[in-house]
């Protein structure tokens, strides 16, 4: 094949895999969706720029090991174990305190902690497989290329999406969190996880053979860890609905119909399914906003309950004013 065969295949084989993860990811967020746009940008940050600014530091960094050990093969490992993870982790982890600063009203739970994470993970994977697929089919050829295609793209493909989630997930602990000591701890403590995995996967895979039995135990272990976290989330974000928004009901800024529906995503599925295929577009779009915005308001409320500030007010009283008018 030629270069630019290669390359478009390359290419082709890292977004596949990243379009099923991320709409996987997107799924996962039931009750209260994130924007867009903002999924966008920390996605493209996680693509473009962390890579870009990865590599000049991971390169820099890496110059001593190389000098000292003139055969590379050490240095390598070293490289890729004690400097790649702190140094791609911090990068990757720029998006997410932008949006703990500047956008922090958009975290409402740990859900969207991970969710925030793992999309820029998913981008800079993307970008760095490609990388990977055109260098290893250069270096040993096709079956080669084909074996790190599936080991990277869909045995590890989730690997990155991990790691910035345990950060995000601990700026999320902290937007949630009273204690000053939590909000200090809980950035720092997500942080070190994600630099943890990510040693913890690129030296076991240095080695080969079954230290790689190592990686694959703890990458799928931390995976069914946020899985589990993401369950437990949700279970609480449902009783969020049911209990904040019940007196809404009784306030007439929803009714009993369209509180049973804010309360279950399969009535929520069924109801936007069934406008979407009648063809009701307008009216499903109106639905989907609705929907939304009866989420945001009841985890509104809990933030109020948890802080008792006057933004968070203002927005429950505007989202109740948005309710009313689609009544």
């Amino acid at each position: 094949m030629s270069a630019g065969t290669v390359l478009i295949l390359s290419i082709f084989a890292a977004i596949i895999p990243t379009v099923f993860f991320v709409s996987l990811i997107y799924w996962v967020d039931r009750y209260e969706k994130e924007p867009w746009w903002l999924l966008t940008a920390v996605f493209l940050w996680g693509a473009i720029p962390s890579i870009i600014i990865a590599f000049i530091f991971n390169s820099l960094l890496s110059i001593p090991l190389y000098i000292i050990d003139t055969s590379g093969e050490t240095a390598n490992i070293l490289a890729a174990s004690f400097i790649a993870p702190p140094v791609e982790e911090t990068i990757k982890a720029l998006a997410l305190v932008g949006i703990f600063f500047w956008w922090r009203h958009e975290i409402d739970s740990l859900l969207d902690g991970i969710i925030y994470g793992a999309m820029v993970g998913m981008g800079f994977a993307m970008v760095e497989n490609v990388y990977y697929f055109v260098n290893v089919f250069n270096e040993q050829g096709l079956n080669a290329w084909e074996m790190n295609i599936l080991v990277r793209g869909i045995i590890f493909g989730l690997n990155h999406a991990l790691f910035s989630s345990m950060t995000g997930l601990g700026l999320a602990a902290a937007r949630l969190a009273r204690q000053n000591w939590v909000r200090i701890t809980a950035p720092l403590l997500g942080w070190s996880a994600a630099v943890f995995l990510h040693f913890l996967h690129n030296f076991t895979v240095s080695f080969g053979n079954l230290l790689c039995l190592v990686a694959l135990a703890s990458d799928w272990g931390g995976v069914w860890l946020l899985i589990a976290i993401i369950i437990w989330a949700l279970i609480q974000e449902r009783r969020w609905i049911r209990e904040y928004l019940k007196s809404e009901v009784s306030a007439g800024v929803i009714t009993f119909q369209q509180y049973q529906k804010a309360c279950s995503t399969r009535e929520r599925a069924s109801h936007h399914l069934s406008l979407f295929l009648s063809g009701k577009l307008g009216t499903w779009r109106n639905s989907l906003r609705f929907y939304q915005r009866c989420s945001e308001l009841a985890y509104k409320k809990h933030h109020y309950q948890l802080f008792g500030d006057e933004q968070t007010l203002q927005l429950i009283e505007k989202l109740r004013a948005e309710l009313m008018h689609w009544q």
